[in-house]
């Protein structure tokens, strides 16, 4: 089994050897899901009802279907080699979705979340996407200070758009290459099997 590369940042000043992003690894994911939950729930950004869906939606087995599709849609941020934050997206048809990107309080100082979001444009221009997308809500200040710094372009707000709340949509453009689309994330009975004896035997 080969070894885990971790990738950096090309970020100057802001990147020391210590840091970086990783993808998860299979016994990782489920601390990746208690964070997701804390984000989740800590947000003060987002209504009840849209946190339930949420929580609903990014569940423990979504999650493993992401990292079977690839392990690279769940990053861990590392600081001194130890996470302390996540990265969760997924593919839809050339676009790389930034569902949800979080660094435990405890890390918040500093440009770590700077370098994190460079090494995650990175490694998902890799000639197979269009571009990256995520949303915002208003009043998310840091969230669109770091997407404007790394390149992302506020597109549109769109209206009343989820649970009649508003939300701001970025993109950051991308260089695909590759020919043909992906098909967004499998959730076939085979490959949940596949993942559940995977588990079970604590392969990673």
């Amino acid at each position: 089994m080969s070894k885990t590369k971790k990738i950096n940042p090309n970020s100057g000043e802001e990147h020391k050897s210590s840091t970086g992003l990783r993808p998860v690894r299979l016994n990782e994911i489920n601390q990746v899901h208690i964070w997701l939950l804390q984000a989740i729930d800590e947000s003060p950004f987002y209504n009840e009802e849209f946190k339930q869906f949420e929580k609903s939606r990014l569940s423990k087995s979504y999650l493993l279907q992401l990292f079977n599709h690839n392990p690279a849609h769940i990053m861990l941020m590392l600081d001194n080699e130890q996470p302390c934050g996540f990265m969760v997206s997924g593919p839809e048809l050339g676009t790389i979705w930034l569902y949800w990107s979080y660094l435990l309080p405890t890390h918040r100082k500093g440009l770590l979340a700077m370098s994190a979001m460079r090494a995650f444009i990175s490694h998902w221009n890799n000639g197979n996407f269009h571009k990256i997308a995520t949303y915002t809500k208003d009043g998310n200040r840091p969230a669109e200070m770091i997407m404007k710094r790394v390149g992302y372009r506020h597109i549109c707000t769109l209206e009343k758009h989820i649970f009649g709340e508003d939300y701001h949509l970025y993109e950051l453009p991308l260089n695909k290459v590759s020919e043909g689309y992906d098909k967004g994330i499998s959730s076939s009975r085979l490959s949940r099997l596949k993942l559940k004896i995977r588990h079970a035997l604590g392969l990673s």
